[in-house]
Order: structure tokens, then C-alpha cells, then sequence
């Protein structure tokens, strides 16, 4: 099973831009970033060639003794059983952190050799930044961000017939029913097997949810060993825990972060580093509360208050070791992290589509609570999110009288209506947000 993904449409603007930089591809691990790579330089170039710097550790002497980026390309062409032809090939620099001379050496190829087509990308590349205290060449290499498989991008493959009827919505009237239940059920299956592709194709090719859940432990194990490689000794520990913390994190009623629940004892000084570190791998999103909708809202944030959650709702499920069955047939014990992935699921759409932007969150007191709230072009809109068909509850009014949006979106899986501001969106069309609302605002 291979999907069709969204990054490879934009590499294919990229390629063809008047001003183009390298790029510098980001995103955590088995998200497939090489598949990506490889299938744009397959279907874009006369010639794909990658140049792996973790596998043929030997390439870094070709960057050692010169920043000329013709002399780099007459030794790279050692390593290559293609030609590298500017125009017709596309370079890959894969597993560029082990490497710090070919990370710079991008800044010399956009100044004198613009004309050559190099993707760069690796493996927790913004911790190992950091780690090394490498030098990014900032503003002469365009970073893009690979994200998990979308629900967008899983419909795409599991349900072709429904992806190509939402993709032609042209009207926020009811959905016909028959589509609503196979969304909602598409978006069940995506909530198991989550966006990691290697998992979602072995759920989308019927092979069992025993193999799904193994590719998802071994995900994490390669995670829990990515902990070890790239991260300070004292920090394993505290990785690890507050990884492991997430699904009781998340299992509370208001989600707000707590240290202790890592351990009894524990401080923000302690683990400030840990949480640091998850975000540059990729792996956690962290949600701030702010106390008012202006604008800029980081201006309006609280930095002690905010949320964690993990950054693919399959890899949350396993780490939770939550049944298949429990989340495609319900459970009355499932109540609260029911709650808990639908809001992670809808996050993981909001991310795409914001183009890695992180929402915030707004609260009163103990009294009311609006999942998320982001900015939509010259729009401030908070956005309430639903576990399945019900949706009361007073969290959004409150917010509503309180600061008078001109825009509410509800989350849930009732049909999608327009009605007074309110946008009500089944969850399922999380990733068509923007489109839904160019619609509203049409």
C-alpha cells in the first residue's frame, strides 16, 4: 500500500519556484520522509540519486576539504551510479546530521549553485541540532515539516470514492448519510492504526490488528532507543517518564499538564528539558492556555498552564494499550480518553493544515474550557471538540458571550451545518477546516 502525500505536491511547486533554496525536510521518525523524498525524485527527475550519511559514513570526506559546490559534486559523483545533471536530478541528503559540513554546505549550493535540486532531511534532526550545537544555515534552505499520514491522506487510500466526494464539497448543507458513516467509521479505523504509513497500510490491507499493533510497538521501541542515542544521560530517564506519563496526563478530566502525576515530587525545573526535547523529535505537541483571543495569542499565553499531546493518535492508543475493540465498539470505561483522543485527533489535522502552528487553548477558572483557539487568516476562532454525537455542554457559550467571536467551530460526529457563526464540523473533516471556512466567509 503506498499513499498519496500531500508533501510531494508541495515539493513539486518547489521544484519548479523562481527563488529556490534546499530544503530542509523535518519531521519525527517513520513518518516517511525518505519515502517522500524518494517518490518525488522518482516521479519529478530524469535521475534520483541519495547520498546517506549514517549508512556511507565515508561521504563526509567529500565536504571536509572544500565548500565549492562543484568540487562537492564531482566527489559526490564518486558515490553515484547516476549522473548528477543540474535540473534533471534530484539530489538527497539523507541522515544529514551526521554530517555538519553537508548542512552547510546548502547555504554555498543556494548562493552559487542554485541551479542543483537538493532535499535534505534526518533522523530527530532538530534534537541533534541542538545536541551538537550545529549551525542550520538560517534563510538559505526552505524547511518544510512531514507530519504523520493525515486522515485527508489515509481517506484517500482506505475510501477513495468518499475522500473524492468531500473533496468536492462546494456547500456546508447536511452530508448524506451514507457518507457520514463511512467517514465516522474511516475515522475509527484511522483513530487505531494512527499516521504512522507502515502501520495504516498494514490496517487499510487487512492484515490483522495483531500486525498493526506490532509495527506500533516497535515504533515506540525504536523511540525509547532514540531516547538513549541523541538524548543527555540525565535526561534519559525523565524522557522516558514523561513520555510514559502521557495517557495518564491525558486520562484527567481538564488534560492541564501536572508534574506530579510523572512523579510525586516532581518539578518543572526537572523536566523542562525532557518536554524540550519530545518537541524538537516530533513526538508531543504542547498547547498553551491563554487568557484572552488577541492577537498576536502567543502575547496571551500562560507558559505554566498548557496541555501535552502526542503527535499520532495510533502511537497515543498503543502507548496506552488501549484495544482496537474498545475504541470501533466503545466502552463504558473508555469515557475520559475517549474525550482525550478526539481532541488529539483533531489537533493532528489543526498541525497540518497550520503548517506546524500549535493552537492554544482558553479556560475560566474551573468553570469553562475551549479545547483549542488559533488564528485563521485575520480571525481569531475557538474551536470546541466533541467525542462523537453529543455535544452539550456550556464551555464554548461562555466564551462565546464572553468575547463575541465571529466564528465558533464544534467538533463532533454530527452532520456538518452553518448556523449563526457556529460551523458545526463532523470530526472526520478536521483537515478540510480552511475549506469549510472559505466557504463560511465566502
Amino acid at each position: 500500500m503506498e499513499f498519496k502525500r500531500e508533501i510531494v505536491e508541495t515539493l513539486k511547486k518547489w521544484k519548479d519556484a523562481a527563488d529556490r533554496k534546499p530544503v530542509l525536510l523535518r519531521g519525527a521518525r517513520q513518518t516517511g520522509k525518505t519515502w517522500a523524498m524518494e517518490a518525488f525524485g522518482k516521479e519529478c527527475f530524469d535521475h534520483y540519486v541519495k547520498f546517506d550519511f549514517d549508512r556511507t559514513p565515508e561521504l563526509k570526506s567529500v565536504f571536509k576539504d572544500t565548500k565549492d559546490p562543484d568540487r562537492l559534486v564531482r566527489g559526490l559523483s564518486l558515490y553515484s551510479d547516476v549522473p548528477i545533471i543540474p535540473g534533471r536530478t534530484l539530489m538527497v541528503f539523507d541522515e544529514i546530521q551526521e554530517c555538519e559540513e553537508a548542512l552547510n554546505s546548502l547555504k554555498y549550493f543556494y548562493e552559487e549553485a542554485p541551479e542543483y535540486h537538493i532535499v535534505a532531511a534526518g533522523s530527530l534532526l532538530g534534537v541533534a541540532v541542538k545536541r551538537k550545537n550545529m549551525a542550520v544555515p538560517v534563510g538559505k534552505v526552505k524547511t518544510l515539516k512531514m507530519f504523520p499520514l493525515t486522515f485527508k491522506e489515509f481517506l484517500a487510500a482506505s475510501d477513495d470514492r468518499t475522500y473524492r466526494f468531500v473533496e468536492n464539497l462546494d456547500s456546508l448543507g447536511h452530508l448524506p448519510e451514507i457518507i457520514i458513516n463511512k467517514l465516522v467509521l474511516e475515522y475509527k479505523r484511522y483513530s487505531v492504526c494512527g499516521g504512522m504509513p507502515a502501520a495504516a497500510a498494514k490496517l487499510i490491507d487487512n492484515q490483522g490488528m495483531a500486525a498493526v499493533d506490532d509495527e506500533l510497538r516497535g515504533i515506540l521501541d525504536m523511540y525509547e532507543l532514540d531516547f538513549s542515542k541523541y538524548a543527555e544521560p540525565l535526561q534519559v530517564s525523565r524522557i522516558n517518564a514523561l513520555w510514559h506519563s502521557l495517557p495518564s496526563q491525558l486520562s484527567k478530566e481538564n488534560r492541564k499538564f501536572i508534574y506530579k502525576v510523572i512523579r510525586t515530587g516532581a518539578r518543572a525545573k526537572d523536566y523542562e528539558d525532557a518536554l524540550t526535547w519530545l518537541e524538537d523529535a516530533g513526538l508531543i505537541y504542547r498547547i498553551f492556555n491563554v487568557s484572552k483571543p488577541g492577537m498576536p495569542l502567543s502575547a496571551y499565553s500562560d507558559f505554566d498552564a498548557f496541555k501535552v499531546y502526542a503527535s499520532d493518535c495510533g502511537l497515543l492508543r498503543r502507548l496506552a494499550n488501549i484495544p482496537s475493540e474498545v475504541i470501533l465498539d466503545g466502552n463504558s470505561g473508555y469515557t475520559e480518553f475517549k474525550g482525550a483522543m478526539a481532541e488529539n485527533m483533531v489537533l493532528q489535522a489543526l498541525v497540518s493544515i497550520l503548517d506546524g502552528d500549535v493552537p492554544y487553548y482558553w479556560s475560566s477558572g474551573n468553570t469553562a474550557e475551549v479545547e483549542f483557539v488559533t488564528q485563521l487568516g485575520a480571525e481569531i476562532i475557538p474551536m470546541e471538540v466533541k467525542a462523537e454525537s453529543r455535544v452539550s455542554g456550556r464551555s464554548l457559550s461562555e466564551y462565546t458571550k464572553k468575547f463575541d467571536p465571529r466564528y465558533r467551530i464544534r467538533y463532533s460526529f454530527q452532520n456538518l451545518q452553518y448556523n449563526g457563526g457556529l460551523l458545526s464540523c463532523p470530526s472526520p473533516l478536521a483537515c478540510w477546516t480552511k475549506k469549510l471556512m472559505e466557504m463560511v466567509s465566502a
